[in-house]
This record gives C-alpha cells, sequence and structure tokens, in this order.
C-alpha cells in the first residue's frame, strides 16, 4: 500500500499518466473478437514511460512532458517486427485524452483510426493505391482500449536501462520475424522486461505448452516483483471504452483455454477421457490459472492520475438515480441502445484543432455534437442530444464497471455533466439546484 500512494503521489506532482520516474509496464490485454473466440491468450505490449519516438520506428529519450511509447510485437504490419506508439494515441486512437470519445461505436473508430494513420503512421501503414484505407493489420497500433480491457504491471527502471535499450533497440535490424509459437507478442514482451531485469519473465512448458502467453508474462513479474520489495510496482486496469463493440473476455493460458472452453475440452472428453484428465490436472495445478489480473488495481484515467474503482454501492445507487432522473426528463431507460442506433447514422469528423465530433440531422437540420468531455458542452448541439450521450456513457459504464474496472472519478465527472443537460431545459433555476443538491448529498450518502 506504501508503494502505490508513493507512486499516486508521483503522478500528481508531474501530470503524468502512471509513476514520475522511469519505469516498464506490462499491458496484459483482453482476448475479443473472432480470434478471442479460437483462442484466449490475449495480448501483451509494454509501456515505456521514459522512452520515446522521433518515428514508429526511431526510439530517442523523452523530452519534458512526454508521456512514453508502447512498444509491441504484431504480424503484417509493413514488415516491421516492432513498432512504436505513443500512449495516449495507442490506447485511444487520438492526440490529446480530452478528445477520447465517451461512447465509441465501430464506425467512429473505424474513423479516428484512419484519421491518426493519415497523419502519422504512413511509413508502416500507407495510403492504398487509390488513397484508401488499406488492410492488414496496422488498426491494432492504435486504439486498442476500445477493443479490451488492459491490465498493467508496473515496475520501475533506471535512465541508464532506457539509454542502453533505446541504443540495442536502433541498432539492432527491425524485420518482422513473427511466429505464434515462438516469436509472438508475448516473446517481444519477455525480451524488453527482461533486458531490464534478466531473467525476470519465462514461460511455463508445463500450463502453456512451452508457448510464452501474455497471462504467463504477467504472473511471472508480479512473483519477480514479490522477491524484490524494494522495487516500486504498481498494478492498474485501463477499461475497455465504453460503447456498443462487444466486450472483451477473461484472457487466460494455454491449457486454461482449452480447459474451460466447451467447444475444444467436451469433444476431447469424449474422444480420449484419459487426454482431458491430464489437461484438468495441469489446470488444478497451475497457479496462473487463478492469477487474477484486476486484483488491488487502480483504474486508469487518461490524461490524469490513477483512480479509485467504482464502489459496488456507489455504482448501485447511481443506476437508481440514473434510472429516476431519465425518467422525469423524458429519456429512455435504454438510451445506450437509443443512441447506438442515432450514432450508426451519424457521420464522425474533425473540427479546425482536430476535436472529434458527430454530424447528425435531428428535425430536420443538421446538427454537431462533440463526442468528448473536453467538447461536449461546448458546441450548439440540442441539450437532449447531449443528455442521451451522456446517459448512454453512463448506463454502459455502469453495467460493465464490475468486469474490468470504472473509474470513480469519470462516472462522478458524466454524472455532473448529465445534470447541466437537465439544468438547460428547466424552466425555474432553483428547481433546478434543489434537485441537483438533493441528487449529490444521496449519492454521498447524506439522504435528508
Amino acid at each position: 500500500m506504501r508503494r502505490v500512494l508513493f507512486n499516486l503521489a508521483l503522478m500528481l506532482l508531474a501530470g503524468t499518466p502512471f509513476a514520475a520516474a522511469s519505469s516498464a509496464t506490462l499491458l496484459l490485454e483482453e482476448p475479443y473478437g473472432t480470434l478471442g473466440f479460437f483462442t484466449a491468450t490475449g495480448h501483451a505490449a509494454v509501456y515505456l514511460s521514459g522512452v520515446c519516438a522521433d518515428s514508429p520506428v526511431v526510439l530517442r529519450r523523452c523530452a519534458s512532458g512526454e508521456t512514453g511509447i508502447v512498444l509491441s510485437r504484431y504480424d503484417g504490419v509493413g514488415g516491421y517486427d516492432w513498432v512504436a506508439i505513443p500512449l495516449i494515441p495507442y490506447l485511444f486512437a487520438v492526440d490529446r485524452a480530452e478528445d477520447v470519445p465517451l461512447f465509441a461505436d465501430a464506425k467512429m473508430v473505424n474513423s479516428l483510426r484512419d484519421h491518426y494513420r493519415r497523419k502519422y503512421l504512413a511509413e508502416v501503414a500507407p495510403d492504398g493505391k487509390n488513397g484508401e484505407t488499406p488492410g492488414g493489420n496496422w488498426y491494432e497500433l492504435v486504439g486498442s482500449s476500445y477493443d479490451r480491457a488492459i491490465y498493467g504491471f508496473e515496475i520501475e527502471t533506471t535512465s541508464r536501462q532506457d539509454d542502453a535499450l533505446i541504443e540495442k533497440y536502433n541498432a539492432l535490424p527491425n524485420h518482422s520475424h513473427f511466429r505464434t509459437v515462438s516469436h509472438n507478442c508475448a516473446d517481444f514482451t519477455k525480451d524488453v522486461i527482461n533486458f531490464y531485469y534478466p531473467k525476470a519473465l519465462r514461460r511455463s512448458i508445463v500450463a502453456d505448452a512451452g508457448i510464452t502467453t501474455p497471462k504467463q508474462m504477467a504472473k511471472t513479474l508480479v512473483k519477480f516483483n514479490a522477491r524484490h520489495p524494494e522495487l516500486q510496482f504498481s498494478r492498474l486496469v485501463i477499461p475497455q471504452v465504453p460503447g456498443s463493440l462487444p466486450r472483451s473476455s477473461a484472457v487466460h493460458g494455454v491449457v486454461e483455454s482449452f480447459f474451460k472452453s466447451k467447444k475444444y475440452i467436451v469433444p476431447s472428453a469424449i474422444v480420449s477421457p484419459i487426454f482431458a484428465g491430464c489437461v484438468a490436472a495441469v489446470y488444478m495445478g497451475d497457479v496462473a490459472g487463478r492469477f487474477d489480473p484486476a486484483r488491488d488495481a487502480m483504474v486508469f484515467v487518461a490524461g490524469s492520475a490513477l483512480d479509485q474503482p467504482l464502489a459496488k454501492d456507489d455504482r448501485r445507487e447511481y443506476e437508481r438515480e440514473l434510472k429516476s432522473l431519465l425518467a422525469e426528463t423524458d429519456t429512455s431507460t435504454g438510451a445506450d441502445k437509443s443512441w447506438e442506433r442515432m450514432q450508426s447514422k451519424a457521420q464522425t469528423g474533425f473540427d479546425e484543432q482536430g476535436h472529434p465530433f458527430l454530424q447528425m440531422t435531428q428535425d430536420g437540420r443538421v446538427v454537431r455534437v462533440g463526442v468528448s468531455a473536453g467538447n461536449i458542452m461546448n458546441g450548439a448541439a440540442p441539450p437532449q442530444l447531449v443528455r442521451q450521450l451522456l446517459a448512454a456513457r453512463l448506463q454502459s459504464e455502469l453495467r460493465h464497471g464490475l468486469a474490468n474496472g470504472t473509474s470513480s472519478s469519470e462516472v462522478a465527472r458524466d454524472w455532473k455533466l448529465l445534470q447541466e443537460t437537465v439544468s438547460e431545459d428547466q424552466p425555474d433555476p432553483r428547481l433546478t439546484a434543489a434537485r441537483t443538491l438533493q441528487r449529490t448529498d444521496a449519492l454521498r450518502g447524506n439522504r435528508p
């Protein structure tokens, strides 16, 4: 607990997302989509707070105010073995934390990713022959938090170690040799962390059949810290952005994934009960299979310090108050589904400052709705549209908050913004103030 408070103090002083001192954070990313259905091992990457990049493939030391890069290996991205992306773009496909959308759908995410690619990633993902968006896996470089929840395991490093890593990776040939079994994303992550702390991470021959997996890397880093308590260490969760995209699923190891999947274990038990029994025995003896990546994790908030996760009692109180407020304002209690339908017909645009917005038609006229906390209240959009967007976000983050973490401060911010949209529709400001005070007291547990 003392180490966590120390890290939080450093972050508040420096205004950086993670710890102010140089650090390496192993990112354990949940599986999603079709690939996640067949294999639940997820993805691994490394966030380096003291290392930045002149380009996606040239590293350098960070200047004052810069927040580092995420270094990762993907298959089929410009022929490169690794690519470096700044932290906020890697998570959200935008340059600034204040531009992260409050509620995302697939069309908006595609637009944000392509907008960022055209500005910064021409070297690794150039336009198609006719200027169109290229195919391939480049989309995995930016906006990872729209697809899945991510768990972070941060350990302190030194500037001397950062300099040595920069020199090594800039000098080595950066040519892809990705192989699922022997040179995958977890192997790359293992190599980077082991560069800082030799032999800290290791694969499991038994639990993962010798394949390096993201979950095993996270587990061994936690065990390494237990053996070296003198090193500053912290755990965090980066929630999946609220929206209509399917939620990611729990990350597993190889044997664990096989054992917990009915599509694999049931046929195996029928064909060979002995084999299935062996799988069960290996799983029951595997400590990594019971490793909980969310344990004791603080919640990442873009552009701010780590935050406490929303408590169960607070979540239930927010849900009750939200339902009451929506009923008073004639807003659908299924606001997330209603907004999802409206957003699917809108177009994502970017203003002169690069802030994203939605352009949609209402009552025969074209309106713009800011999509982030930084611009949602700055436009001329009708209050009821803004209210629907905020209600959709709150319903989504409250519903999924227990699964992958929800920031208590972000929920409070969203609730305050929602109340501001209600006040714009109220004819009597005294009534609005009274209702706002009553709800605030209720959420604090101070009912009259």
